[in-house]
């Protein structure tokens, strides 16, 4: 099932862009790459959703769960037969005999709501300022040659001139690197803890 993209051709209009109605089905389009782009960065759907996921259990009590926040736990099942004697806390599942069987590592299938009832204000607004920026490309007559990422490195008046530099992005959806990191640190979707025994 796809997601809804984080934000909405309404909340574009509500952030001050103005779009024609030939422009609304190529705004819905880049919204949805824009909400791809996002949620890739952080690791995490964002907006809220169901999933079923199978992990890996080891001898450990505590086992994450994908997706911060977790809402609920509808089911949980080691190898296939299901389990009650779990506590959800701080969006991992506890279990007093850890999670793996007489036979090692189990395979942990949960089913469990997560991420955020409703997507936060500045998440709609990095979406809506995505979207802005490839709708000023789309806009563009030129050929179709702003539809990748250009920076003007240097500009000269007098028998006019420009030049033009890659800033490493391929196009205006690629978030860069700062972004990316923020987003993973404040999801969860940056680098785990690692426990040594």
């Amino acid at each position: 099932m796809a997601l809804a993209p984080l934000a909405t051709v309404d909340d574009l209009v509500a952030l001050g862009l103005v779009l024609t109605e030939d422009e609304e089905p190529i705004a819905e389009n880049y919204l949805a790459v824009a909400s791809a782009a996002v949620r890739e960065a952080a690791g995490t759907p964002i907006s809220e959703t169901s999933s079923t996921v199978s992990l890996e259990g080891e001898a450990d009590q505590r086992l994450r769960l994908p997706g911060p926040p977790i809402q609920s736990v509808d089911a949980v099942a080691i190898d296939g037969v299901a389990a009650t004697d779990w506590r959800l806390r701080s969006d991992r599942l506890w279990r007093f005999g850890g999670w793996t069987t007489a036979s090692g590592p189990s395979e942990v299938t949960v089913t469990y709501t997560h991420g955020l009832p409703e997507v936060p204000a500045d998440i709609v607004d990095l979406v809506g300022r995505l979207v802005a920026g490839a709708l000023a490309s789309y806009r563009a007559d030129d050929g179709g040659a702003s539809l990748g990422t250009q920076v003007v490195t240097s500009e000269r008046i007098g028998d006019y001139a420009v030049t033009y530099g890659g800033d490493g992005l391929a196009t205006d959806m690629e978030l860069p690197a700062y972004l990316r990191e923020r987003l993973a640190a404040r999801f969860g979707g940056g680098a785990g803890l690692v426990r040594s025994r």
